[in-house]
């Protein structure tokens, strides 16, 4: 059997149960009298029943009617509840979505930046759940300029048309020294200094390897290595392990047991700062967290 009323015909049918009248269920639903009636006319005609004897003093529910009332008001209800399970999941989605920030960032900020912010963040009673995304900057700014973060931290400023930078600090590149090293903590070394010390490097194509490269170009200065490593953290431990020294951004050796110490020839920095997705809205949450990376530097 085709089924071709819906729920305005129901809803139609209870109000003239309940009004006693078409004119009643007219004025109940804000509609017409004659637009009641053919709401009416189609319910029975698909259900080949008659639902109300009509006289001109009242209308009287059939045995149809009163067997119908009950099933249709448990439909309009299962529909009412749909719709509200709907909006309540529409809502509770779009407050997931807002309450979570993700964050691409290069490994070696999250020490000196981004672990204080999280903390000033917290301490504004902001809740939001944070994803941090780490990768290099490279990587940090493709995830960035295809909208799968929120925003990025970073050492490359410009690398895609569509981001934009801000600077927040200028990250000094430094010698890691193990602790027990005869230079360990002498300032203003030379890498001529450590001729008996094996070199450690950032692999190339890091952003990092590319500033030293650069810089000990311009300076007209042999770059003789003994290692090169993808993560500073693990250059850090090669560093703890004696294996040699490692050039390495400042922010990168934070808490690490081992002794830095300040380049004299070449001085290298790189800019860390905010890489966002340009026409991008930010949250309040990601406003929030930004402006807590903006106050600890």
């Amino acid at each position: 059997m085709s089924i071709n009323y819906d729920f305005a015909d129901l809803a139609a049918f209870l109000a003239v149960k309940e009004t006693g009248s078409f004119h009643g269920a007219a004025a109940r639903l804000n509609l017409s009298q004659s637009a009641v009636t053919r709401r009416i006319a189609k319910l029975e005609q698909v259900l080949d029943s008659q639902l109300f004897e009509r006289t001109t003093r009242a209308v009287r529910p059939t045995l149809a009617a009163k067997r119908l009332q009950p099933r249709a008001e448990a439909m309009l209800e299962d529909a009412r509840e749909t719709a509200r399970a709907m909006r309540d999941e529409s809502v509770a989605f779009s407050h997931q979505k807002s309450a979570v920030v993700t964050v691409a960032t290069i490994p070696s900020v999250v020490t000196r930046l981004l672990s204080p912010a999280i903390q000033a963040f917290r301490a504004q009673n902001q809740s939001a759940r944070i994803r941090l995304l780490d990768g290099s900057a490279n990587e940090v700014a493709e995830a960035v300029a295809a909208g799968d973060v929120d925003f990025g931290l970073c050492s490359i400023p410009m690398l895609e048309p569509s981001t934009q930078f801000e600077p927040l600090f200028d990250d000094r590149i430094v010698l890691a020294l193990p602790n027990n090293h005869s230079l360990a903590g002498r300032p203003g070394l030379r890498l001529s200094d450590l001729d008996q010390t094996p070199l450690i490097l950032p692999a190339r194509g890091t952003g990092n390897r590319l500033l030293i490269d650069e810089a000990m170009a311009r300076a007209r200065l042999p770059l003789n290595w003994t290692f090169e490593v993808g993560r500073s953290a693990t250059a850090l431990e090669l560093v703890a392990q004696g294996m040699g020294a490692a050039l390495l951004p400042a922010s990168a050796i934070g808490g690490a047991n081992v002794a830095s110490c300040t380049l004299q020839t070449p001085d290298i920095t790189r800019p860390v700062g905010l890489l966002s997705r340009l026409g991008q809205a930010d949250t309040g949450a990601v406003s929030a967290l930004k402006a807590a990376l903006r106050m600890v530097t």
